[in-house]
This record gives structure tokens, sequence and C-alpha cells, in this order.
């Protein structure tokens, strides 16, 4: 079995200084993705770019302090790749990491922001995983995407959607590519375990939303269909403060070294 987690962070080196190292070291995942690093490798401490136990993989943006992904895992990748497209690596948005009986991807999918200003930005990336995934799934191979989509799917997923239709990360248009990810084989691992609503991974700290639980379901793992034949659970880790996010993780029937 390996245990898959993936945190937006907001900023790994602010979380450092709110025990994330004894959070990794006493959770231990296999592996650990996060999204919104906001740092590359040279700016941060040899406890973040090689955590005890674990390889490190970084794609940070060139504009310093913004956006940023990274995966710590136990085992050896055979290989990590960035995407591949230069309008969406300068801002280190993917990580590609494969393994021997499966591939992973995380992302920071981006924010289409207050009026939709980045809303073509961020559709295009949609599109461009989309068909990165396609073609992972047209060689039968077990995909993983996890990450912040960004996007809450359904009006299930929060807690005001009415009071949302026209806010970034609700915008029907947003909702209308994940039901065409979802609608093309991609399966929402959270949903094969729990149908109810009320449970969120984003929290805007400008209402307080966590002491509430006023928020968004906006962190997934994703899965193809013969990854999907692999997951024996996924949930939502809520208890874990640190960021305005929380992590969220995956079980599957995997062997990472064959």
């Amino acid at each position: 079995m390996m245990r898959i987690v993936s945190w937006n962070v907001n900023g790994v080196r602010a979380i450092a200084k709110k025990g994330f190292s004894q959070w990794l070291a006493t959770e231990h995942p296999d592996v650990l993705c996060l999204q919104e690093t906001k740092a590359s490798p040279d700016q941060l401490t040899e406890e973040l770019t090689a955590p005890s136990g674990y390889h490190a993989y970084f794609s940070s943006a060139v504009k310093k302090g913004y956006s940023g992904v990274a995966i710590y895992s136990r085992q050896k990748p055979l290989d990590v790749t960035s995407l591949g497209v230069t309008r969406f690596d300068d801002e280190g948005r993917v990580l590609v990491a494969e393994y021997p009986g499966f591939t992973l991807i995380t992302a920071y999918f981006p924010n289409s922001q207050d009026g939709g200003k980045r809303l073509d930005y961020k559709l295009d990336f949609c599109r461009t995983i989309h068909d990165y995934c396609n073609v992972i799934t047209g060689r039968d191979r077990p995909l993983i995407v996890c990450g912040d989509f960004n996007v809450a799917h359904k009006p299930i997923d929060l807690a005001r959607p009415k009071e949302n239709e026209t806010s970034p990360g609700y915008l029907p248009e947003e909702r209308a590519w994940m039901d065409q990810f979802i609608d093309s084989g991609y399966v929402d691992t959270f949903r094969m375990f729990n149908a109810d609503g009320g449970h969120y991974t984003w929290w805007s700290y400008f209402t307080k939303g966590r002491e509430r639980n006023i928020g968004w379901r906006i962190d997934y793992h994703c899965v193809n269909r013969p990854a999907a034949a692999m997951v024996r659970s996924a949930g939502i880790l809520n208890t874990v403060m640190g960021s305005d996010h929380c992590p969220v993780d995956v079980v599957i029937d995997a062997d990472p070294t064959r």
C-alpha cells in the first residue's frame, strides 16, 4: 500500500515555522505533494530541500515568492519532469513523477481571479492537463492527478454555492471543464467513499471561515479508471493546521518499487 498526501501549504517557508517538519516525520506519507510553495530551492533550508527519508523535487516559478509545486517521495521515482509547456512551467504549475506501476501528477491550477482576469489562462491550463492525462490513459497506465484544482465542482463542494456563482473557482466555465474531465473517465477519489456535504479543504482567512466550516473543497486526488481499481481510501485531513488549505490523502494498492 502507498499513501499519497497532497497539500497547498500557502508558502513552504511559512509553514516550516509552524511545525511542518515534525508533522511530516509523524505523518510519514509515502509521497507528499505540495502546492503554492512560493519558493525556489535556493531559498530553502536543508530540512525542506532534503527532508530526512525523502527524495525532494521542485518546480518553481520564475517570479520569486509565487506559485510552485514540490514532491517529497520516500521511494525514488523512475523520473520526475515538469509539464514541458513554457507558459505553465514558468509559473511552477506541475510536476510529473513516474513510478514503476503508475504516473503521479501534482498540479497547482491557476486561480481565475476576480472578474475572470485569468480565466482564459486557467482554461488553457485545464485543457493542456486534460490532454496530457489522456495521453497517459491512452497507454492504459494508471494515473493519479492531485493538487489544488482551484475549482469547487458541484454545489455540495462549497458551503455557500448560491452566493458564489460569480466567484473565482466556481465560475460556470470552470465547473463545465471539471464536468468534462470527470465525464471523460476520471474519478474524484473522495467521492468514491463520501457523498455527503460539509467536507472542505480551503477556508478563507479573511472571513475566519475555518472556525465556522464555511469552506470549499478544491483540493483533489483524481484518477483514471486503471488507477481507480487501485484506490483503497481517500480522505480530508481537516484537523491539520498551518495553511488556509488542509491536506488530502489517498491510499492505493501499489508497491513503489515495482
